[in-house]
Order: C-alpha cells, then structure tokens, then sequence
C-alpha cells in the first residue's frame, strides 16, 4: 500500500508543470503530441488522443533499445505486459497482459487475428523488425470487436507501407552465446500499380549450455527462418487494397545435455524438440462503393510435430477468417458495423482432442460513437457470436470518454469477453508429457467482465521538455472460468470450469518524458491482486505477480555521434506449482530484475554500430532454489515410487517425493551476455 501511495504522490506533483514549449523540438513534439493516429480498440483510424479507449503504442525506436530477435522478448519493458516462460525444457511461452494469462492475449497484423494462444509464440517471432512501423497495444476485454481471444487485451502489429521504408535494410547482431540474428527487408515496385516490401528473419542458436549444473539446457536450441511479405495495390480509385504473407518453420529442442535427433521419441536420454510449420495469408480490400466498407480476410495453417521424452504431440490447425466492416458517419454518431466468419479445423493426437474438430463461428457487431461535444462522447457496442458447438454468445462494452482540456482525457471502459479452450493453444504445459492431462467434463465457454478507469495527462514543462502521465485502475471477474489446477495430483494437471469466481484487480501507472538536452524516459509500474476460489478453497492464482516495474532510458550525445539506452524491470513475487508438502523449492518466487544496457554509434551514413550487455546482474530462476526441473537426473521416473493415489513417495533415493516436471517456469534461464550488431539501409 505504501508503494501504490507513493506513485499517487508523484503523479499528483505533475500540477507543478508549466506550459512553454520554446525549448522542444519539432521532433520531440510529434513523439509525445498524442495525436497519432491509432486503429486498434474501435478498428477505426482515430487520433490517440480522441480515442474512447486507451491504446498503447510502442514504436520502432523502442524495440531499437533493447535488440532482440523476436516481438516476444523485446516486449519484455512495456509495462503491463509480461513474456512468460512456460517450459523450462524447450522455453516456449506466452506474453500476459494485466496479469492476466497468455492465452487471454490475442495477436494481430495489421487487425488481422493471429487466432491462437500459441500466436503469441509463434506469431511474435521472425517477423523481421525492419517491417514493423508501430505496436498498438490494448489493455483489457476487446471480445466485442476482435472475438473470444480478447479477453485479456490486444497486441496489433502494424506493417509498414512499402513506400515508406529504404530500398533495402539489414539488422544483424549475435551475442556471446553465440545466437546469431538476420533481419533483412526490401523495397520493390512492379510498375505503377504494385509496391512490394519483402522480409526475411533468420536466427540460430546452437551451442548447447548448462551453467545451472542440472544436465538440461538452460534455453533451447532453435534454427528458424521466416518470410514475410506486403503487397500494396495501387487504385486508381486510392482505395485500399494490401495483402500480406508470412512464412515460419522453426526447429528447436531442448534436454539433457547428451541428446541428438537419434534419441528424439526415445526413453534413453531426455529431450523436448519441437518442428513448426506456419504459414499466413492476410488481407484488406476497400469495396468500390461511395460508402467506406472493408473486406478482410486471413487463412492461417499450423502443423506441429513435436516429442517431450517419450511423449509425441502432433497437431495440425487451420482457420480461415473473413470479415466485413461498414465504417459510416452520420452527424455526430461514427458508426461502425461488421459480420465475421471463423472456421476452424483441428487435430491432434492426444486424449483431450483424439479425433478432428470443425467448429465455425457466425459474428454480428455494431458500435456507435456519439460526440455529444468536444469534451465528451460515448461509445457503445454490442457482438452477437453464435458458435457451433456452444450456441449463441453476447458480448457488449461501453465506454465514456471525457477530454475536460486539450491536454487531458479521462476514461471509463467497460466490457465482456468470452473465451473457448483448446489444449493445442491453450497451456504448453500440459503437452510437456511430465503431466498427465485430465478433462473433468466438456468445457463451457467463459465469461469475463472488466472495468477500466484510465487518466491521460500531458504536461510541457519550462525548459524542461514534454511529459505525458497516464494513471489506470481495472478489474476483471471471471465467471466459469476455465482452470488448470496443478494442485489435486502432482502427475495431472487438471482441466475444469470453476465452481466459484477468479478476479484481479490492478493499478498502473506510466511517466514519458522528453527533454530538450537529449534525454528520454519512460518509467511505468503495475500492481495486481488476484484471487481464485475454487468450491471452498480460495488462492492466488499461479504464476501471477504482485508488481512489475519497467523502464527505458535513452540519452543522446550528438558531438560523440553515441546514444546510450538503459532498459529494465522488475517482476515481483508470484506462486509456483510445487509437488508435494516436501518440494524444497520456494513456493512463491523472489522478486527479480532483469536489466540491459546498450551504446549506439551513429556517425558513418546509414550505418548504426550497437553493443552491449544483456542481463546485466545475470539474474536466473535457480538463484534462492535448489534446483528448477525437479527430478532432472531421472526424467523417465525410472526409480519413482508411487502410491495408490499416483504420488510421489520420498524414498532414499528421491527424498522428497518428487517426479520429473518441468513447470517451475517464470523468467528467462538465460544468463549475462555480450551483444554486437549493426544496421543498414540504402534509401
């Protein structure tokens, strides 16, 4: 409480500010005006500051602070937002929003759904960052709009226009780790009518290291490659028309430090490998008609086939998407109607899903925005879903937007969100074959209601620069929620509906500020309670921390031609599945920090040579436990015993009745390393 006391503190001490603007730049104008323009929230373009529901949006020049070679990792200083680690084997994860699980978060390109909680693993990497112009980012349930994924919030990617970008870009950096990154994009015209952007991402990383002495790698080992593409039609009539396509396959594996691809599927020694083909076709066309009416579309297939021990897991996924949209305005109502279809078809060879699944989903929505002035307005809507196999489904929201100066915006947003499960995006950690995975009965949609208060406030400070505050407090209930309970067996992880409620409640707060002497930061922090009751048992959810605290400081030194980024966080404590009353790991974690500072040298013409030092503190999950995978030097269960309930029993050889599980997963694994890269263009 004193934390949360302190941040209302400062954020109060920001009526000191004073308003001259002689001192700022043109430049650092535009990057804090709040009035770029924003699509994401009410699929319509609308200027940041005039939108009735906040968006976040992130830009190139912030992924540039911290190089990475995924959307996944560099999103690792937003605040609000957390890349999980869900498998400290094979290291795939998933990115939480508001403390909210993974598969909450939906993931589009360009408004184009990604439709999958493993999108947001496999659809945030080998999208090359030279094709990336911003990242909008929503906070909270968007089901109305973007359908059952959005319960938790949105992450859109936006591509850029190929007339915008150089004729050619190259990003290239490796580490002391030796992973080694390529990010090459290129600008084509085919005649008057046709631009092109072409991208390719390459990263490997095979050097197989085990500096927490268990006999497992620390991080994977992974060749990826991926092609994307965006096509721009040029009407005559300018309207809109873009097509764009990704290609990914990406082979990884994780395990002892013995395995090679002839143990694969074997019970001799121990690995997770996992082969990913996925490919995507995304579109948007502008009907020619006097009204503005949009078609899009996006076909998305997913083929899996991956071991954990002797485990296989094979699945095969596809959807195809449409969806029109009507975007009319009429005095002062912006409106905006829409019907969508989502078929999808899925197999996989497990017991939860043992034979294939169609399922198709017929959607109705309509939105109406009502400027009543220009300080307040209000924005209503209402989805219809009818799903095959689950019946009809409403989904309304309503937000109230009230903007007192030009300087302040003041929100309200409420909605519903609903959501289907499916173990092949669901929860990597029950495929990890260390669990065995229990369905209790058929899965009933759940339904989510959230509440935001959100308070914009930019402020020019004398001789000091620009300063934007944003303040927000949420709740979300869960009714049905869908659970995964590790707590019954410490061999099942079981699936269920609650008999009870799930909620969080959470408090935020964000700090930009540019300077007219070259420095920039941005500071924001997130408080969480959450609470899960289950029959008669009340508990904190897994893996859900208490705080988090994210950072980014850029200072430019124009006469050296240098500009130095220092990015952070700190992630606080959260519970842990344990196996039994004598697992002597630690319940819930140690708060921890993960830290990384960058220099950028920038005086040779369209070149820009990068180093630095990721992980500074070289902070890991081990610090403060014992060992992380239980039971990692027999991961067969070769000398377990079990008793009649199917648990551990401490025996000498295994004290403290453990079986091997992988699931004590919640930071990065990987340890201090070197980076050194460059990037190129040729306009």
């Amino acid at each position: 409480m004193k934390k949360i006391i302190f941040l209302l503190y400062i954020f109060s001490l920001s009526s000191f500010a004073q308003t001259s603007i002689d001192t700022i730049s043109k430049k650092e104008k535009k990057e804090l005006q709040l009035d770029e323009v924003v699509v994401s929230g009410t699929l319509k373009a609308v200027k940041r500051l005039e939108n009735p529901v906040p968006v976040e949006v992130i830009t190139t020049t912030f992924l540039k602070q911290n190089p990475s070679s995924n959307i996944f990792d560099a999103l690792q200083n937003v605040n609000g937002l957390r890349p999980q680690n869900n498998c400290n084997v094979c290291n795939t994860g998933d990115i939480r929003i508001n403390g909210l699980d993974g598969p909450y978060t939906m993931v589009t390109i360009d408004g184009m759904p990604i439709v999958s909680a493993l999108g947001t693993v496999y659809g945030l990497s080998g999208i090359p960052n030279s094709m990336i112009d911003r990242i909008e980012i929503v906070k909270g349930a968007a089901s109305t709009l973007y359908g059952s994924e959005a319960v938790g919030g949105l992450i859109n990617i936006i591509t850029k226009k190929p007339k915008t970008v150089p004729q050619f870009n190259a990003d290239i950096f490796s580490t002391s780790w030796l992973e080694n990154n390529i990010d090459l994009g290129y600008r084509a015209s085919f005649g008057k009518n046709l631009d092109a952007l072409i991208g390719v991402n390459y990263f490997n990383y095979n050097n197989p290291i085990d500096n927490n002495n268990d006999n497992f790698t620390d991080i994977s080992l992974q060749n990826r490659v991926s092609v994307f593409s965006k096509w721009n039609f040029n009407r005559e009539s300018k309207k809109e028309f873009s097509l764009v396509s990704r290609y990914l396959y990406e082979n990884r594996w994780g395990g002892q430090m013995q395995w090679n691809k002839k143990f694969r599927g074997g019970s001799k020694i121990y690995g997770e490998s996992i082969y990913t083909s996925r490919w995507e076709i995304l579109g948007r066309y502008q009907l020619p008609t006097f009204e503005k009416m949009f078609l899009q579309f996006s076909l998305i297939g997913h083929d899996q086939n991956s071991v954990y021990g002797n485990s296989f897991f094979l699945a095969n996924q596809k959807i195809a998407f449409g969806q029109y949209l009507w975007d009319k305005n009429i005095k002062n109502h912006s409106l905006l109607f829409g019907a969508a279809f989502r078929y999808q078809y899925y197999n996989d060879n497990t017991p939860a899903s043992n034979q294939s699944n169609h399922s198709k989903i017929y959607s109705l929505f309509a939105q109406d925005e009502i400027q009543f002035s220009k300080k307040s307005s209000i924005l209503s809507g209402l989805r219809y879903d009818y799903n095959s196999a689950h019946g009809a489904i409403f989904t309304p929201r309503l937000a109230l937007k009230w903007k007192p100066t030009t300087n302040d915006i003041l929100r309200l947003n409420f909605g519903t969100g609903f959501r289907i499960v499916n173990l092949f995006t669901e929860d990597h950690q029950a495929l990890s074959g260390a669990r065995e995975v229990i369905l209790t009965e058929n899965l009933n949609p759940e339904t989510s209601f959230n509440l935001n208060l959100n308070y914009l406030k930019k402020y020019v400070l004398n001789n000091s620069g620009i300063v934007n505050l944003e303040f927000s407090a949420w709740q979300t209930y869960f009714t049905n929620r869908i659970f995964a309970d590790y707590d019954v067996n410490q061999n099942q992880i079981v699936y269920d509906n609650l008999n009870g409620y799930s909620k969080i409640f959470g408090i935020s707060t964000n700090l930009d500020w540019v300077t007219p002497f070259g420095l920039k930061v941005t500071v924001g922090a997130s408080f969480y309670d959450a609470k899960t009751k289950q029959d008669d048992r009340k508990f904190t959810p897994l893996f859900t921390e208490k705080y988090t605290a994210n950072w980014a400081i850029n200072y430019e030194i124009p006469k050296w031609f240098v500009s130095i980024d220092y990015t952070g966080n700190i992630t606080g404590s959260m519970r842990l599945p344990l196996l039994g009353g004598l697992d002597p790991r630690r319940e819930y974690s140690l708060p921890f920090s993960i830290q990384n500072i960058q220099i950028t040298y920038k005086k040779i013409h369209d070149l820009e040579i990068y180093s630095g030092v990721k992980n500074l503190w070289n902070w890991t999950p081990n610090r403060g436990n014992p060992f992380i995978i239980a039971r990692s030097n027999d991961p067969f269960d070769q000398n377990v015993q079990l008793d009649n309930s199917g648990n551990a029993i401490s025996t000498t050889d295994n004290p403290y009745g453990l079986t091997f599980d992988p699931t004590y997963a919640y930071g990065p694994n990987q340890g201090i390393r070197v980076f050194l890269g460059f990037r190129y263009h040729i306009d």
